[in-house]
Order: C-alpha cells, then sequence, then structure tokens
C-alpha cells in the first residue's frame, strides 16, 4: 500500500525443494526484476537452497524509467518483505538489492519499516559517480541488522574507495567484500561474460555470509 493507494508490481519466485533461507531481491535504478545479472544470482541462489522473490518496484511496473519518491518504494520492500517470509517456515529472510534497490532497502531498514535476518548490498551506490561529495550514508549507522556490502574496486559509485570503507565502519554490524576490477554491475574490463553469469557468481559469497550470521544460522 502506497501514499497514493494500493499498487500490484510484478515479482517472481524461485523456490528450492527445502529452502533454509529466503531473500528478497531488488533491481537496480535502470532495470526491472527480469534483468539477466539478478535471474543469474536468483538462480544460483536458488540452486544452493535459497527462496528468492524478485520484484519491480512502482516505477517500473507503471513503465517508467527514473524511480519515484523514496516513500513508494521503502513502502513497497515491507509488503515484499512480508510476502518473502510467508514463502519459508521459521527461515531467516534476507533483503538484498543491486544499487538502488539496495539502498532502498537500507532506508527501509532505517526507518524500522523492515527487519530482515541482514541486509545485502550489490554495488551500493555511495554517491553519484564524480561527487564523492554527496554521500548517501547518513542512515546507515541507524541499521540494527547485520549488513553486507559486494563492492568493485572500480565502480564508479564508490571512489574514492576509502569513503565506503569509513561508510562500513560507521554501521553496527557491517562486512566489506571487495570485488578486484568490478565495475558498478561488477563487469571486469577486458572480460565479456554474460550479466547472468556475473550475477551468479556473486552467490558464493553472499550465501557464506548468509550462513555465518549466528542469529537463525542456516539450517536452524
Amino acid at each position: 500500500m502506497l501514499p497514493t493507494g494500493a499498487v500490484e508490481v510484478s515479482a517472481a519466485v524461485g523456490m528450492p525443494s527445502r529452502p533454509w533461507a529466503a531473500v528478497a531481491l531488488a533491481h537496480g535504478a535502470g532495470a526491472g526484476h527480469r534483468h539477466p545479472f539478478l535471474v543469474g544470482l536468483a538462480d544460483a541462489l536458488r540452486d544452493s537452497g535459497v527462496a528468492v522473490l524478485r520484484f519491480d518496484f512502482p516505477y517500473r511496473e507503471a513503465g517508467r524509467r527514473m524511480p519515484g519518491p523514496a516513500g513508494h518504494a521503502t513502502a513497497t520492500w515491507a509488503a515484499v518483505m512480508a510476502q518473502a517470509t510467508s514463502l519459508v517456515h521459521e527461515a531467516p529472510v534476507f533483503a538484498a538489492g543491486k544499487s538502488y534497490g539496495g539502498r532502498m532497502a537500507s532506508m527501509a531498514a532505517a526507518e524500522g519499516l523492515i527487519a530482515p535476518e541482514g541486509l545485502v548490498y550489490l554495488g551500493y551506490p555511495l554517491h553519484p559517480p564524480g561527487r564523492p561529495d554527496r554521500l548517501r550514508v547518513e542512515h546507515l549507522p541507524a541499521i540494527a541488522q547485520p549488513q553486507l556490502f559486494l563492492a568493485g574496486t572500480n565502480d564508479p559509485f564508490v571512489q574514492p574507495p576509502e569513503q565506503l570503507v569509513a561508510a562500513v565502519t560507521s554501521c553496527r554490524s557491517a562486512e566489506l567484500v571487495w570485488i578486484d576490477g568490478g565495475g558498478h554491475s561488477f563487469e571486469v574490463k577486458g572480460a565479456r561474460p554474460p550479466a547472468e553469469t556475473i550475477g551468479a557468481g556473486l552467490a558464493p559469497p553472499v550465501i557464506a555470509w548468509m550462513r555465518s550470521q549466528p542469529a537463525r544460522s542456516a539450517g536452524v
């Protein structure tokens, strides 16, 4: 439910036979839930026993290319997390998002609208490219849940890298994993794997981190 009324958004579910966790997975600002990067990651997570719910934000559902108000995105996150929780029985549920989608999840968590087991940021947009003076970090220390930042060393949204390190350090509980040579979509200069393969390649560190969380560990 948005401030303007009820809105339905498109979504897709990947369900293993016996899920030990669930992930709600959001797209970046310029792509929807069907983007090959997200599909590749979601399929790899599902094959590792994680239920995955991919979804679109309302602006994408309406056919617009630019994100709408942040309140619309955080309200969507609240509804999606409730749906993701219903997919599994007493298993941990995580929130993950590519760039904008992850940032909106962090805002929803900071505002207390969602309370996932943890949050995973796939290329957190620390600042607009070339504008390191416009940091998007004020709310991060307010997040109670553990956070995992996956970032490419060549990502223009986190230059200089020291700013991202400082942002992660400011969080209550957070880890940072650098993808050597990766850009904002984790592409590496000179290599040309398909986006689906790149997304799938991020599954191992995400799964390892999810399993390491002590509160409701995998298999409980």
